[in-house]
């Protein structure tokens, strides 16, 4: 059966060649040219991705990315940005709102699928199902749950990926080079400073202070390490 992903672009010509190459690919690409009844079609049946430009009618991007991540029943489906706002700011701004990825115009059709199915790969569930559990915190991989103090946190697949692979390598250093390769795999697009975005917000969910973290502490100079409390 196949995936369905939502594509939020005005720009016709665009919309459609994006549309071709994602059918090309085996999805199903539907396509919004304003952001009016994108979100209520998600809530009635919701996408594999969203692929959403930043500028167009009724809202943006941006705003889009931000409703979607604090909807209870579609905060963990991908996000792509595909946009001509190319500046390092937007690329952090739209990493910190939680998307998964962001690409720029103009863009290879070839390379989009392949981040696209990048994309899509790191929200399978992982191959290890076991739960790792530490003061009041649960990482469930095989659910791709996150639980803080008897809640479930939200996460992004990419969110959740990070952490999992940090918390199963517990006392080790890995620079931010390691984990690009280690969690994104190929996807070349995404910088060292990317890594520091997910950092932050992974922080922030699972920190009582993200400013004096406890469990993922920056080791100053050569990367992140993630600490596991001593049993008593």
């Amino acid at each position: 059966m196949s995936q369905t992903i939502f594509v939020l672009e005005d720009e016709s010509d665009i919309a459609r060649l994006v549309q071709h190459h994602l059918i090309a690919a085996g999805y199903e690409a539907r396509l919004y040219h304003s952001t009016t009844n994108l979100i209520p079609d998600a809530e009635r049946k919701p996408p594999a991705l969203f692929l959403l430009d930043i500028m167009v009618p009724g809202g943006d991007g941006f705003d889009v990315c931000r409703r979607l991540r604090a909807h209870a029943g579609l905060s963990s489906i991908p996000i792509i940005f595909l946009t001509a706002k190319a500046g390092e700011s937007d690329r952090v701004a739209g990493l910190e709102l939680g998307a998964d990825d962001y690409i720029t115009k103009p863009f290879s059709t070839r390379e989009l699928v392949a981040r696209v199915k990048a994309v899509l790969r790191r929200f399978e569930r992982p191959a290890a199902s076991s739960v790792i559990t530490f003061d009041d915190i649960v990482i469930d991989a095989g659910a791709m749950q996150l639980k803080v103090r008897g809640e479930l946190a939200t996460t992004t697949a990419t969110e959740f990926r990070l952490l999992d692979y940090l918390a199963r390598h517990p006392g080790r250093v890995f620079s931010r080079d390691q984990l690009l390769d280690s969690v994104w795999g190929d996807a070349r697009f995404v910088t060292p400073r990317s890594v520091d975005v997910y950092v932050r917000r992974i922080r922030e969910k699972i920190e009582i202070d993200a400013e004096d973290p406890r469990y993922l502490v920056t080791v100053r100079g050569a990367g992140y390490r993630f600490e596991l409390p001593k049993q008593q």
